[in-house]
This record gives C-alpha cells, structure tokens and sequence, in this order.
C-alpha cells in the first residue's frame, strides 16, 4: 500500500501529521485532547486541554453563579426600600416619630423615603463588594494560587489600614447608624454642636449642612456627639412677650390669646400652624417687668416664621390697647433660637 494513501478505516482528518509525535490522549476519541489536538496539532495545549476546560467550565459556573447571587440580593434590597416608602418595613429602617398629625404625614413619608433610599443604596455596594470578592477568591482557587499566604497577608495589610484610619471607619459606622435612626436629613434644621443649620446632605462619612449667613459646613460623621433637630414631628413657636409691672395681666393675657389665634388663622400661616396657640401665662418676672409666654405648635422649619407674625401681631395689639411695655425692651428675647443658634430680638 502506498504511504500516500490513507489508511483503511481512519479518517482523513484524523490521520497524524509526518514529524509530529501525538500525545498518548489524543486517541481518545471524544477526549478534549483529542479534540484540540485535530484542530491545532499542538502537543502542550493539548495535553492541557481537559484540564483547561474543566477549569473554564467552573469558573464561569462560579461568575454565573455570583451574578445572579448578586442580582437576587440587589432585587431584595430593591423590594425593601419600595416597602419602605409606604410603611411595611418602617421598623427595620428605623423609628417612626409616634406623635405625628395628619398634617405632618406626607413630611414624614418623603423622610422615610429618603432614609429608605440611602440604606438601600449602601447595602447593595456593600453586597456587590461581598460577591464580586468571594468570587475572586474562588476563581483563585481553581487556578492553583496558594490563597492562604494572601489571606495571611491580606489580614496584616487590614490591620494597619484599620490602624490608619481608624477615623474613617468611625465616621463611616456613624453615619451607618445616623441614617438607620434617623436622626436627621436632608432639609432638616439641626445643632450638631459647633455647626448649627439645614442640612443639604447627608453622607457615609460626612454631613453637609448651610447656617443662615449662607456658609457651607462640612461636618464629619464621628466628630458629632449630640445633635439637635428641630425639624422633626413639630416645632413650636414660642413668643415671650414683655409687659410693664403695672399692666393688667388679665387683659394682657385675654388680649394675647385672641390676636394670636386670629392671626394665626390667616390665610398665610393656616397650612403652617397645627394647633391653636395657647398663653401659657407669666414666664418670669424681673426687676424690669414681667414676661408673658404664648407657644403654638407648627410645622416642622416654620418656627420663626410664624413666630416673627404673632410677634408683630400682638406688638401691635399691645400698642393699640396701650399696653404699658418695660422700659428694658431687651427683657422680651424669645426663646427660640435660629437656624444658625442665635436668639432672634423681640419687636
């Protein structure tokens, strides 16, 4: 039989090329080393070849796997967060102010959307990081890679970065815990102590807030100690008003009550003011004369508004019913304080 002929019973294609020695598991019919060797006469890809395509076959079972992980989970959060928005997982995401009224609801909603939005935001970024890191780990494995002296040296690297910044990962805990009990948020008047006004952001490490000159305050997450909000549920309007000692209390206060609730009853600060305002009566008296106190409850941010009209309103009432006022006018400093902390003068 001539050499030039093929070989009876074998395939063309399967016949070895002249000058190339098979490995022995390219004769295994059906084998990826036979395979790869039929298409690329290579002896070491070949040889290779099962062991490349089981690896290959784990590792896009281990991404496939890992995907889908991670989209369940983001789809969770997602249900989550949406759940939130109408009140079936308020308590998971926080407390719920109890003393809340009608006029109050949709504020409170908006805020526990918010809230809701932020967390959901977090966790996904901090189930995206878990996953993608687990599958690293993983794919690792199957190429052979001695995952313990990088877990060993990754463990010392994690030490002295914790070490390092420290600060960082308590501001970061800080902020974890202001937005899951819902301390404050965006809009929201706050005291954080040495930064006092309304809040324009609200971050993982840092807390942006504007006073009411206008300057921008950037207050890190860990640096807060106390905060303040006055924002939250209600607020109230309180209007201390100065009379001389000779003044007809009785009058005085009949006169406050009524001015009060009529100008609380007007068109411009009906949607602000929740409650009828009510004299609580003499706050303190001095050697100047005495202060009377009228407090009313209202819409959270809408304090010194409605406070600023009662005290024009009942100034006025005052002076028309020739109220005798104190000599000292400083002696009427409302109670209430600003955004920016300071106590606004009465008229």
């Amino acid at each position: 039989m001539s050499t030039s002929e093929p070989s009876q019973g074998i395939p063309f294609q399967d016949l070895p090329i002249p000058g190339e020695n098979p490995p022995a598991c390219a004769s295994d019919a059906g084998s990826w080393c036979a395979t790869f060797y039929r298409y690329t006469h290579n002896d070491v890809l070949s040889r290779s070849a099962d062991t490349l395509m089981d690896r290959a076959i784990t590792i896009l079972v281990i991404v496939v796997v890992a995907v889908v992980v991670r989209w369940l989970a983001h789809r969770a959060i997602t249900r989550l967060v949406e759940g939130a928005t109408d009140g079936s997982f308020t308590k998971l995401l926080g407390r719920a102010p109890k003393r809340l009224r009608t006029a109050a609801a949709p504020l409170i909603t908006q805020r526990r959307a918010q809230r809701a939005k932020t967390i959901g935001s977090v966790l996904r970024s901090i189930i995206s990081a878990v996953v993608l890191l687990v599958a690293f780990v993983m794919v690792l494995a199957e190429f052979g890679v001695a995952l313990a002296p990088i877990l060993a040296s990754a463990g010392v690297l994690g030490i002295a970065v914790g070490f390092g910044a420290q600060n960082l990962v308590r501001d970061f805990l800080s902020g974890m815990f202001m937005l899951l009990e819902d301390q404050y948020g965006v809009g929201d008047i706050v005291d954080l102590g040495e930064a006092n006004g309304t809040v324009e952001a609200v971050g993982l490490r840092i807390t942006t807030l504007r006073d009411i000159r206008g300057t921008v305050w950037y207050v890190r997450n860990g640096e807060i100690l106390r905060v303040g909000n006055k924002s939250q549920g209600y607020a109230i309007a309180m209007i201390d008003l100065p009379v001389a000692h000779n003044a007809d209390m009785e009058e005085v206060t009949e006169l406050a009550g009524s001015t009060a609730a009529e100008r609380a009853s007007r068109e411009d600060l009906v949607e602000d003011v929740l409650e009828a305002p009510e004299v609580l009566g003499v706050e303190r008296i001095t050697s100047e004369g005495v202060v009377l106190r009228v407090t009313v409850r209202v819409q959270p941010g809408r304090q010194w508004a409605v406070q600023r009209a009662l005290n024009a309103a009942i100034t006025d009432a005052f002076d028309d019913h020739d109220i005798p006022r104190p000599a000292f006018p400083g002696l009427g400093n409302g109670g209430t304080q600003s955004p920016d902390g300071t106590t606004p003068t009465a008229p």
